[in-house]
């Protein structure tokens, strides 16, 4: 639905171009991570699944939600950019920094630029590449509510700043400003080593100015357009984003997405749905026409039908959908068409729905199911209003024409049987395929159940052995504690004895000792006896006649002088 330049479908009178979503882009765009909201007013929220199969639009389905590119996608745009870098960085010695030197984020995101980028200058690459992938943690989201609430005193920093403009913003470091820009914008891909943007492209990503989709990256607002939503609505792109969330993915050949036929502009079909712009209305461009499922731009106000819309879209672009892409979009149709009272869209809603059942029960394959769709897309065509005129002025018909188009009736049923058929025959030959294959898994599985059983005896045989070892070690430790302990006794035995002798040499030596000295002692005394003894003699033969004494007694005087040696006497002398 839709124009727009560069589509290479071509508009049909009864039904609507394709929009330019349709075209596939280099590198093959597919959904990929859910990104947190850029508006500060939105926490973020846990990705739900658009493959709900409810009749109600959910609250807010993953089609209102920024994605941004898959490795293909960040290859090509950095061959776009003429920037071949590694995708593994080199690895360097981390270089210790004080707690004076390091920069939170934070501090990026509400000190001065020029500040923050003198101290980004003499930080190493480490350290920065550290704060990048610390802020790619906090925007992923899978840490819970601490994460968004982070996330949001970030952005409330940020966009609450009134000098961050383009003139300050050009003296920002490098990842000073791709910081800046992931945290206002709460997209991931700015961080991303293989996505490389001008400074110049960052600082109008920034302000506003480009699309912050990176494989979009137009001026804004795109096409120099001037409606009130692209003037007044801060970082809209009315090429890729939606006008009711404000926000865009890489859903390409889908029913994802609808168009306004006249002003171009996009809104996802899940919002478009929970807002009430998809709903009855009179058909034809006067208005007069019976009511069918229309489509209300929010950015011109005015109608586009979706029936043919829908019927290109799956002409088109359904042979290339896989079995889930096919599912997920016919319970976009299914959807669209819930609350349907023209009998068409009733028809195509039931029609949906049986195809939704057989797919996901294996009655039918996506191939068939595409080939029904597309067929019933022709029946509708019959049962069209003006078909149906036709059909009245040509009611009375021959014979034999009669019989031709029983006949072409039957025909019609019979390859449609035959078609039957084959799927079956298909579908049993798969069955057939995946029970042989369950059967050489099994088979596997066996071999390596054995594998491990030889395993699990080989590692108890080790762990017997090993414990043999161990006990025959604690025999001999114990052997050798009490060799040890025998030792010590003995040892103290001998301790003992040795104690023992010492005490008895040491008594013997004071006896001897004591002995020695009352030896001395006795002669001591006996010399002072026959010492006093001569002297009372000598004094007595003094004084009996003055003579030269008895001779016997001098003799007896000089052999105990004799006797005694002269060191013990110092007081006698030699006559």
């Amino acid at each position: 639905m839709g124009t727009s330049s560069g589509s290479n479908i071509h508009q049909q009178p009864s039904s609507r171009m394709l929009p330019p979503r349709q075209q596939p882009r280099a590198g093959g765009l597919q959904t990929s991570l859910s990104l947190v909201s850029s508006d500060p007013r939105l926490s973020p929220e846990e990705p739900r699944s658009n493959s709900d199969h409810r009749r109600e639009s959910p609250t807010e389905s993953a089609s209102s939600r920024e994605t941004w590119p898959t490795a293909d996608v960040i290859m090509a745009k950095k061959m776009e950019n003429g920037k071949a870098e590694n995708d593994c960085p080199e690895q360097s010695v981390i270089r210790r920094l004080s707690s004076a030197d390091k920069i939170s984020l934070r501090e990026i995101a509400g000190e001065r630029v020029d500040i923050i980028a003198e101290k980004m200058h003499h930080l190493p690459d480490e350290f920065q590449e550290e704060l990048k992938n610390n802020l790619r943690v906090i925007l992923d989201g899978n840490g819970g509510s601490q994460q968004r609430e982070e996330i949001f005193i970030l952005q409330k920093l940020v966009q609450s700043r009134a000098d961050l403009t383009a003139k300050t913003l050009i003296r920002a470091h490098r990842v000073q400003l791709e910081i800046l820009v992931a945290i206002n914008t709460g997209i991931l891909a700015f961080l991303h080593p293989n996505i490389s943007l001008s400074q110049t492209s960052l600082i109008e990503v920034f302000v506003y100015k480009r699309c912050r989709n990176i494989a979009c990256q137009n001026q804004i607002p795109a096409d120099d357009c001037t409606c009130e939503i692209c003037t007044k609505r801060n970082g809209f792109c009315n090429l890729c984003m939606c006008v009711i969330c404000n926000k865009f993915d890489f859903e390409v050949n889908t029913c994802r997405w609808v168009g306004c036929d006249l002003c171009s502009h996009w809104t996802h079909t899940d919002c478009a749905i929970r807002d009430g712009l998809i709903s009855m209305g009179p058909s034809g461009k006067s208005g007069a026409g019976p009511s069918e499922m229309l489509f209300r731009c929010r950015a011109c106000n005015r109608t586009s039908e979706l029936l043919g819309w829908v019927k290109d879209v799956f002409q088109h672009c359904a042979p290339a959908w896989d079995r889930e892409s096919l599912t997920r979009e016919l319970d976009f149709v299914s959807r669209i068409f819930h609350g349907s009272e023209d009998p068409r869209g009733q028809k195509l809603f039931w029609k949906c729905e049986d195809l939704k059942e057989k797919i996901e029960s294996g009655l039918a394959e996506s191939t068939a199911a595409c080939r029904a769709i597309l067929m019933f897309f022709q029946e509708l065509e019959g049962d069209s209003p003006k078909s149906l005129e036709n059909g009245e002025s040509e009611r009375l018909i021959a014979p034999q024409e009669a019989c031709n188009r029983i006949a072409e009736v039957v025909q019609e049923a019979i390859r449609k049987m035959e078609m039957v058929a084959d799927e079956k025959m298909r579908m049993y030959k798969k069955s057939r395929m995946a029970v042989d294959a369950c059967d050489r898994e099994l088979q596997d599985k066996a071999r390596e159940v054995q594998e491990l059983k030889l395993e699990r005896q080989k590692k108890k045989n080790q762990i017997e052995e090993l414990e043999k070892i161990v006990r025959l070690k604690h025999a001999e430790a114990d052997m050798f504690q009490l060799k040890a302990n025998e030792a010590k006794r003995e040892a103290d035995r001998l301790q003992r004895i040795a104690l023992a002798k010492s005490d008895k040499s040491e008594e013997e030596y004071a006896n001897s000792y004591l002995k020695q000295r009352l030896s001395e002692a006795e002669a001591e005394k006996q010399y002072l006896f026959e010492k006093i003894k001569l002297q009372e003699s000598s004094r007595a033969s003094q004084n009996g006649g003055g003579g030269s004494g008895d001779p016997s007694q001098l003799l007896m005087y000089s052999k105990m002088h004799d006797m005694m040696p002269n060191e013990r006497h110092p007081f006698r002398k030699n006559p």
